[in-house]
């Protein structure tokens, strides 16, 4: 999910390898065909823009003619905020933002006050973690609409070892972090739950409430469930069964279900490990996964289970899907293996009009795949407990998007087409384990880097967020990758059969488009597309994060707009039918060095949480010398990755 400026941080050998530096593990990219001649067809700008209005005519929407023809007519009517890149969080005119919750807060009950230069991990396990990606709003009482009091769930995706910890030198720092460091990293991983309510127009938390929750990679048990569960190459000398796992990994982005739990997404995973597994007999999956020789982190000097030669199969506990309910605070986490392993950048459940469970998820590396998992059984709106295990029976699929402009989902079973023992699947567990291969085998179509996939239940549609790729050569573009050195990343649409409710997002054959390629619409070199009215502020670089509101707009995070476009990562919405439609506008921008995650709206659309993570993480930053404080500006702070309540200040809707 990050492009990773968030995955900027530096390891023993530089800067950690994560998804922006042109590294990936996909084998077959370079033995794929090239689509070069359906991509002059299909995106001369005639084609484009009346692809867009099949879309919208697709989903219910009456238009005539292409974007040639409209007028400006956003539904978004907030002054735009101007492109920037400073040391402070910065909103639209007209909204007020207040920061709810830092790293080193109180989350449990007892937590020590943070002392930024005597980090414990007694202290961090009961404070709020370290960079906070996803965010989900559960309202509270459970099964209300209340947008005025709720849970908040926050995904603490990794740690800036160099931002964190005073003292540590300029390089190899990892080498030199005590057990006590390791462990204070480990802890501030994972999630937190927090209680949050909104009094007089402020949002607070609240203190010691019963629901607070730390989930951490070093000290909450998980059960492991679905077809994997208990299979050989899960097992491990601390845990024989294969069923019980220490700890997640990594959380990206995430979702909610419609029975009130909450997904999060183990993305890279594969970064924690260390040692040359060569030998093993996980070394082809390994490198498909791209587990480094040298961890990008210091934990396998104190853990053995991290090192792979030890521990061959402790890699594949990792990589799926975790879900569990806030709800509950001694509810156990499980990691759904029906829903494939892979990097997640998130999953996103929809209902289908069947009553099916349908969940996409990207798995964010350059040109791996999309996927999606159905549910056998179906959702019961009548009864929770019902549905609590209902996302370990069901099928992945995953997508190969075609020249005419259809994609096929392809099934991830064993026994099916190439899934055989004759290529080393022997059961579904290992299609499940080895989801990547399989996808290679099958066809999928390699993207670039999927990142958010957020089904509008409005439209019926679905957004594919694609942040960027420079490494996709000219004779490797295609339809849904139309761009050679795609810096700057685009947006794919879905569209199922049918439309709004009674679309079948069970179905085999979608079609597919394109609703905007970002980039500056004034350089020719970027190819951007936009509605032709975007302004100078309202154009964006490297999408990310996306949410849809209950109108059915978009807004899009962004992370590597810094690097990619020259201004700090922020947010935009977009109306995505009528003459809106990409018509993208600038609504804020985060402090230096960051990125801007998680954004997710309360029932009422009155108020938006969006995640800031990893402040400060540029070149030269250090924990004594930052780029910015933010949000503290105190000189005995650091930055502090943070969660920022936004409301309007006369109580109404965002982005009116």
């Amino acid at each position: 999910m990050p492009q990773h400026a968030a995955k900027r941080g530096k390891s023993p050998q530089g800067t950690r390898p994560f998804n922006d530096d042109g590294v990936h593990s996909n084998p077959v990219v370079d033995e794929r065909a090239t689509f070069q001649e359906v991509v002059e067809a299909r995106f001369r700008r005639r084609d484009f823009l009346r692809g867009v209005s099949a879309v919208a005519a697709g989903v219910g929407v009456s238009r005539i003619g292409g974007w040639d023809a409209l007028a400006q007519d956003s539904s978004l009517t907030f002054k735009e905020l101007p492109h920037g890149n400073d040391e402070r969080f910065h909103v639209a005119e007209g909204y007020e933002q207040t920061v709810l919750i830092r790293w080193g807060d109180p989350v449990e009950g007892g937590a020590a006050p943070f002392d930024p230069m005597r980090q414990t991990v007694g202290a961090q396990l009961k404070q709020f973690g370290y960079n906070n990606d996803f965010i989900g709003y559960l309202p509270l009482p459970a099964g209300s609409k209340s947008s005025d009091h709720g849970l908040l769930v926050i995904n603490h995706e990794y740690t800036n070892t160099d931002l964190m910890f005073p003292g540590l030198p300029e390089k190899d720092f990892n080498n030199v972090l005590s057990r006590e460091q390791v462990d204070v990293e480990m802890a501030a991983h994972g999630l937190s739950v927090v209680e949050v309510k909104k009094e007089g127009g402020k949002w607070t938390v609240v203190p010691t409430s019963r629901y607070a929750r730390r989930i951490t990679a070093s000290t909450t048990e998980m059960r492991v469930a679905g077809p994997a569960a208990g299979h050989d190459r899960l097992k491990t000398s601390a845990d024989p069964t294969g069923t019980r796992v220490v700890g997640t990994l990594n959380n990206c982005a995430g979702g909610i279900t419609q029975w009130g739990t909450v997904m999060t997404a183990e993305e890279n995973f594969n970064g924690y490990f260390s040692g040359d597994g060569a030998n093993t007999k996980e070394a082809a999956n390994h490198k498909r996964y791209g587990l480094p020789k040298v961890s990008w982190y210091g934990w396998h000097r104190y853990h053995d289970r991290l090192v792979v030669t030890k521990e061959p199969n402790e890699p594949n506990r990792y990589g799926w899907m975790v879900e569990f309910d806030p709800y509950d605070p001694l509810s156990v986490p499980v990691k759904r293996t029906a829903m494939g392993r892979f990097k997640h950048e998130g999953a996103n459940t929809i209902i289908n009009k069947d009553g099916r469970v349908v969940a996409y998820s990207g798995d964010d590396e350059r040109f791996d795949y999309l996927y999606k998992f159905i549910s056998d059984r179906r959702f019961d709106p009548d009864n929770r407990a019902a549905n609590k295990d209902i996302l370990d029976s069901g099928t992945l699929f995953v997508a190969r998007f075609d020249a005419d402009g259809t994609l096929t989902w392809l099934p991830l079973v064993w026994g099916a087409g190439p899934l055989t023992p004759e290529n080393g699947f022997d059961s579904q567990a290992d299609v499940l384990i080895e989801a990547r291969r399989a996808g290679d085998l099958l066809g999928a179509t390699p993207m670039d880097r999927p990142e958010d996939v957020e089904p509008s239940p409005m439209m019926g549609t679905v957004f594919v967020i694609l942040t960027n790729n420079t490494s996709r050569s000219k004779d490797k573009v295609d339809g849904p990758n139309p761009r050679a050195n795609n810096k700057h990343g685009h947006v794919v649409e879905l569209v199922p059969p049918g439309s709004g409710a009674d679309s079948d997002h069970a179905a085999l054959k979608f079609r597919w488009n394109i609703l905007l390629l970002a980039g500056n619409p004034k350089n020719p070199e970027d190819g951007a597309k936009y509605h032709p009215e975007v302004t100078e502020d309202g154009w964006l670089s490297c999408p990310d994060n996306c949410a849809v509101d209950s109108r059915g707009r978009l807004w899009i995070a962004t992370d590597g707009a810094p690097s990619a476009a020259g201004f700090a990562d922020g947010l935009w919405g977009t109306d995505t039918v009528g003459n809106g439609r990409a018509l993208t506008r600038h609504f804020l921008r985060t402090p230096r060095g960051s990125e801007l995650c998680g954004p997710f709206f309360t029932p009422d659309d009155k108020t938006l949480f969006v995640a800031v993570q990893h402040p400060g993480d540029e070149k030269g930053s250090t924990f004594e010398k930052p780029t910015t404080r933010w949000p503290d500006f105190s000189a005995s702070m650091p930055p502090r990755p943070s969660v920022v309540a936004i409301t309007k200040v006369n109580g109404g809707v965002i982005g009116s």
